[in-house]
């Protein structure tokens, strides 16, 4: 049975769109997923499902979390392999020390006409980012609060996001472990 991270955009952010963890918990097993464990109250899940595809998943859990909440987050799923393959290719190794300065934002798809030069205008003296397929790393060490470039990563490269920090992606890697 295939196992898989799902990342919630915008749940439980601002006190909008409230989803109790448990409440999580008790929506994806109604679909049908197992071994489902929720890590801080931000929407992130590891579980298993029949389901072999992603897109079909992700679908039935949006529309699940609409039925039962009236909302209907982004949710972007990764198998623990493919997230294995985002931690390697990670370009700020360096970084990595410092949970709060890396961060990962999770394109829903890849992008084709990304504006790289108006992200590199954005971007802050002490920020590096670099686009790998369906990821954006940035490197914030000032953090991502008050940063330009991570306000309008969406909009610029032309897709949805959802963005973690390194404690909660290699957190995340260690729970699909398990």
């Amino acid at each position: 049975m295939p196992s898989y991270l799902a990342f919630f955009r915008g749940v439980n952010v601002g006190g909008a769109n409230k989803l109790p963890m448990k409440e999580l918990v008790a929506i994806l097993e109604s679909l049908g997923c197992t071994k489902v464990q929720t890590y801080i109250q931000s929407g992130n899940a590891a579980l298993t499902s029949k389901s072999r595809s992603r897109d079909k998943l992700s679908a039935e859990i949006t529309a699940a979390i609409e039925r039962e909440k009236g909302f209907a987050p982004l949710v972007v799923l990764l198998t623990k392999e493919r997230l294995a393959a985002i931690v390697a290719a990670n370009p700020f190794r360096t970084a990595e020390s410092d949970h709060k300065s890396l961060h990962f934002f999770f394109l829903t798809a890849q992008a084709k006409k990304p504006d790289l030069a108006v992200l590199e205008k954005l971007q802050a003296a002490d920020e590096s980012f670099q686009l790998v397929d369906d990821v954006f790393y940035l490197h914030a060490p000032s953090g991502i609060g008050r940063s330009k470039l991570a306000a309008k990563v969406d909009r610029y490269l032309g897709v949805p996001t959802t963005a973690r920090n390194w404690r909660t992606v290699s957190t995340m890697l260690e729970l699909a472990g398990e």
